[in-house]
């Protein structure tokens, strides 16, 4: 059994080759039905995707990793070899670190941000529900959550941190004298949104509107901030309104085109806009940066806002570091005892059959006695020593076998193995 883990982040591939893989979490549990259909032998999978990442971590045959390369490919159209000029391939103790230190928010655009780790419990829930979650990847993200908690407790790593909404609030400030004074959209209604929105009603804006296909959703959401509620449909029409538009949605396609930015441009005789496009893929369409009183900021264009700081956190990350290298250690020890290689798996399983065996032939014995109408405490007590007979007969055995020097080492092992909390003296050599 081998872990592995393919992907394509911030740090490898551009804004729009991220957008054609960007899966939202209700499509998570039929692309992992999908991909391991088309595979001849159904590896263990997890999907992870957000803005800033697809990964498929996969626990299985190491081949698997080439035709997951190809599906991948054809499943964002784009050709296997635009995809592996992107993407990396970490096998093994690689991919276990690399899994910890996303979660740890190492590997993050927002050094030691906390959101991805809500997101990685997400897809490791979607997998396990599309059954696609087995003992080995199960173990993989547990594991990467207690140690992505003990670096959050123990380390300054989200200490002073910049969120991607937070830069936001920075860049506006920058754009308009006062931001009492503006008027701010909000399209969507997402986790995103959220904190947009709070972040920007700290500097209570003159009106704030959120703007989401579910007119319910953005109603509750709305009502927290004191915002008004819109439709998506309306955005064309009353776009020239807002100062300020911050946009985070699960659509695949723009929602905001060029066509509907000049016109309101034109509208508000060319007052300047700001506008934030959260979205992977694009809610807002590219060619709008290039208006002249427009200024747009990916989530690309926040990296350099969002690193503020970041020097200061180095020797939180040199500890969540060794953190992390003692969580792979560990994590790798348990997949090495798990190999059938190392013969411990077979001697296991027989250890288990055994002892299932003396367990069944207790109890058959003990089910007769009582349909006798023995008393029930004489036949737990007889069930309970014939269990223990058995359990110790072969141990007893070796202990009166062989020289010496056998007799010592098997007693030292037998103390070892059943004295563990006041472990005797092994017998001297005569």
């Amino acid at each position: 059994m081998s872990v592995w883990a393919l992907g394509i982040n911030h740090h490898t591939a551009p804004l729009d080759l991220r957008g054609r893989f960007a899966f939202a979490l209700d499509q998570i549990q039929p692309t992992l039905n999908g991909y391991r259909q088309s595979l001849a032998r159904q590896p263990e999978a997890t999907l992870l995707s957000t803005c800033n990442r697809t990964e498929l971590y996969g626990a299985g045959d190491q081949a698997a990793v080439e035709p997951t390369l190809e599906w991948l490919a054809h499943t964002g159209g784009v050709s296997t070899q635009v995809l592996r000029d992107h993407a990396y391939v970490l096998r093994e103790d690689q991919a276990a670190r690399h899994a910890f230190r996303v979660a740890s928010g190492l590997d993050s655009m927002v050094l030691g941000e906390a959101q991805i780790l809500g997101q990685m419990k997400d897809a490791v829930r979607a997998a396990d529900e599309a059954g696609a979650l087995g003992t080995t990847l199960h173990q993989l993200f547990q594991r990467s959550f207690a140690v992505a908690k003990q670096v959050r407790t123990s380390t300054e790593i989200g200490a002073h941190s910049i969120s991607m909404t937070a830069a936001a609030v920075r860049l506006a400030s920058q754009l308009f004298e006062d931001l009492k004074d503006i008027k701010v959209l909000f399209v969507g209604a997402g986790e995103m949104i959220e904190l947009a929105a709070t972040h920007f009603a700290a500097k209570t804006p003159k009106a704030m509107a959120i703007a989401n296909r579910s007119l319910e959703r953005g109603e509750k959401l709305a009502g927290r901030f004191g915002a008004e509620v819109m439709r998506l449909a309306d955005i064309p029409d009353r776009l020239h309104e807002f100062d300020a538009v911050v946009s985070c949605t699960a659509s695949t396609l723009p929602i905001i085109g060029l066509g509907a930015v000049e016109r309101a441009l034109k509208k508000r005789k060319h007052r300047p806009m700001f506008m934030v496009d959260l979205a992977v893929p694009r809610d807002i369409e590219i060619e709008v940066k290039g208006l002249s009183d427009v200024y747009l900021y990916t989530v690309d264009d926040l990296a350099t806002v969002v690193q503020t700081g970041k020097d200061n956190r180095q020797a939180a990350v040199a500890q969540a570091e060794a953190i992390i290298d003692a969580g792979v250690l560990s994590f790798m020890h348990w997949m090495e005892q798990r190999n059938p290689a190392n013969g411990m798996v077979p001697l296991i399983q027989q250890i288990h059959a055994q002892a299932d065996a003396w367990r069944s032939a207790e109890m058959a014995r003990a089910k007769k006695l009582l349909a006798r109408g023995e008393p029930v405490d004489a036949v737990l007590e007889a069930m309970s020593r014939g269990l223990t007979q058995k359990m110790l007969h072969g141990t007893l055995a070796e202990l009166r076998a062989g020289d010496a020097d056998t007799r010592a080492a098997t007693a030292q092992t037998v103390s070892r193995l059943f004295l563990r909390d006041d472990p005797v003296k092994p017998p001297r050599n005569s």
